[in-house]
Order: C-alpha cells, then sequence, then structure tokens
C-alpha cells in the first residue's frame, strides 16, 4: 500500500438536502489521500431511516455493489465511515467508524429514538444489529472517530475500533483572533444537540452575551420561536449557513464557543475552538467532546442545565479567565493531523 496513486474509494450514506461532520470527514480524507499522491474518490447513496423497513434495504444495496474494480481497473481499498455504507464488500476494507444507526443502540427507549417496541420495529432492530456484526467484523481494520465512538460499538457488537480522530477540514485556515463580545455556536439544528438548552441558559444568564448561532436543521424554526418567546430577539443571531472564510473570521474572533449536545460522537466544532484558542462551554454528559475539552483547562464544563450552563457562560465576562483557557486550546488538537490519519489507515491496509 506505500505505492503512490494507489485506488481508494470513500464510502458514505448521503441523507438528501443535509451536509453535516460526516460529509465533512469524507471531504477531508479524500482531500488528504490526494495530496498525499493517491487516487481517491467517494461513492455515495442516498439513505433514509424512514420508513424503518428501509434500513435493511439500504445496507444490501452496499453490499450488491461491486467495488472491487472500475471499468476493469482494481480499486484497492475501500474506507467505509458510517451506517450502512459499511455493508460493502471488498478484500480490503477498512472503517473508520463515524456512528452506527445511534436510534436502534444508545438512543433506544429514549425521545431521540423513532423506534417503538412494535413487533415491526423490534424485528428491524435485531436485522439491522445482526448486519452491523457482520459487515463491520469482516473489515481487514476498524477505527473509530473517538474512544465514544469505539466504546459504544465494542458495548453492542463485542467489536474493537481504535480511535482516531479526524481534524477539522478547516485546520489550516483557522487563527488566533484577539477575543469578541460574542458567543458562537456552531451545531447542527436537531433535538441531539439541544440548542434549546442554549437558549435558555442564555436567558438565565446575569449579562447575556451576543449570541451567533450558524448551521441549519430541522429545529431551526421552534428555537427561532423559543428565542423571541425568551426575548432574546436582539441578542442571538440566526446566521444559517455561512462561507467558510465567514466561519474562520467567526471562531477567530468569538468569546466563547458553546457546544454541549448529547452523548456526542466527535464533534468538529470542539476541534475548531481549540485550534482557535476559544474556550469551549459544554457539559458533563456530551460525550465525545469531553475527551478533548478540560474544565478550567480549555474550557468550562457544567450540568446541562440552563442553570449550570448560565454560570458558566456568565464567566465569559472575566477576560483573564477567557485568555487562560483559550491559550490552552491549540496545543490539545495540534497532533490531531490528516497526515497523520493518511499514514494510520494505510498502514493498517497493509
Amino acid at each position: 500500500m506505500g505505492a503512490r496513486f494507489v485506488r481508494i474509494l470513500v464510502c458514505g450514506a448521503q441523507v438528501p438536502f443535509v451536509r453535516g461532520g460526516a460529509e465533512l470527514l469524507i471531504d477531508g480524507l479524500i482531500d488528504a489521500l490526494r495530496a498525499a499522491g493517491h487516487s481517491a474518490d467517494r461513492v455515495m447513496l442516498p439513505y433514509s431511516w424512514q420508513p424503518h423497513d428501509r434500513l435493511a434495504p439500504s445496507a444490501l444495496a452496499w453490499r450488491l455493489l461491486d467495488l472491487s474494480a472500475v471499468d476493469g481497473v482494481p480499486v484497492d481499498l475501500v474506507i467505509a465511515t458510517k451506517f450502512p455504507s459499511y455493508a460493502v464488500a471488498h478484500p480490503r476494507k477498512l472503517v473508520w467508524l463515524v456512528h452506527q444507526h445511534r436510534q436502534i443502540y444508545d438512543w433506544y427507549g429514549t425521545p431521540l429514538s423513532d423506534f417503538c417496541n412494535t413487533p415491526e420495529d423490534v424485528a428491524t432492530r435485531d436485522l439491522v444489529r445482526r448486519i452491523d456484526r457482520t459487515a463491520l467484523g469482516e473489515a481487514r481494520a476498524r477505527f473509530a472517530i473517538s474512544r465514544n465512538v469505539a466504546a459504544r460499538l465494542e458495548r453492542f457488537t463485542g467489536l474493537t475500533a481504535r480511535p482516531l480522530y479526524p481534524p477539522s477540514r478547516y485546520a489550516a485556515q483557522l487563527r488566533v483572533g484577539p477575543y469578541g463580545d460574542y458567543l458562537l455556536s456552531d451545531a447542527r439544528h436537531d433535538r441531539a444537540k439541544r440548542l434549546d438548552v442554549m437558549l435558555r441558559a442564555i436567558a438565565a444568564m446575569d449579562r447575556p452575551l451576543p449570541t451567533r448561532v450558524i448551521s441549519d436543521g430541522p429545529e431551526r424554526a421552534a428555537l427561532e420561536a423559543l428565542a423571541a418567546q425568551l426575548h432574546l430577539g436582539q441578542v442571538v443571531q440566526f446566521l444559517g449557513y455561512v462561507s467558510d472564510a465567514e466561519l474562520v473570521e467567526l471562531y477567530a474572533g468569538a468569546r466563547g464557543v458553546y457546544y454541549a449536545p448529547y452523548d456526542e460522537d466527535y464533534g468538529f466544532t470542539t476541534v475548531q475552538a481549540l485550534a482557535a484558542a476559544r474556550p469551549v462551554i459544554t457539559s458533563h454528559d456530551a460525550g465525545g467532546v469531553l475527551e478533548l475539552v478540560q474544565d478550567g483547562v480549555n474550557g468550562l464544563v457544567s450540568a446541562p442545565e440552563p442553570a449550570a450552563l448560565a454560570r458558566s457562560l456568565d464567566r465569559l465576562h472575566d477576560a483573564a479567565l477567557v485568555a487562560r483557557l483559550g491559550a490552552a486550546g491549540p496545543a490539545c488538537v495540534a497532533d490531531i493531523r490528516w497526515s497523520r490519519v493518511v499514514t494510520t489507515l494505510l498502514e493498517a491496509a497493509r
């Protein structure tokens, strides 16, 4: 696998009209493979989990793909990322696991899962779990984007994976700027990111910070309505998606970055905030975020409740504290590099 121009396909499931961390990871990996002299491309199949009986056929679609060669030329390596792309069959398959279908694993039985205990849902859950054990078990090597994802995999399947942190695609652009007066939120607007808790925390602050909210998602209208209800119309700006240049500038000028999702897989927001020397405000149950953020070292960690988070946010008015926490950030992510990712993956494929 040390030869140049190795032909590599990166596989991912694409929910139409949705772009998130998995898509950014695939973009970054392909760019890094090409920069290392390999011929790399992506294979994406549309994916939907509604209705639930589409899940197994989605995995079957991947299984039926023949990626052993393209136009008669062998494909040397396949790297699969998340369900159901890792169902693809290939003699040299690696998995860099972003996540499984969490609704049938750790979210099952919680408000974050749309699965019920109907006979049909239970049958689908059990079938997909069997598919996962087979498809993931046959990989030549397994990596996970965080220790949290690796631990989940082992808990539910008994399979192990080596943690391998992905860099941000903006790693080379992020910079350290002067601390501004605004809080930045960079999270998809869905329930697991808990931006409603952020809004309630801002409303509970002694001195609410101006807040800029970027990204989008299915909860945006509800979040905007909640902000209005909490009388935050002059405090919180919903900016939607922004350009790469705008994103870099927003990180560079923020007072701090709020990112307190529930049991996050990893979170590029964390890596980006630390690289830009911004303190991260998060919670005790934020999952993979806590692999990089330490309370009082490079961020502030509290209970996932508005009152507790409000106290953390009010501490951002302390300029000396902000500077101290921010200064510790870049060193925490300095070793998260694409060159290391490529070397690690290709060595495992030998």
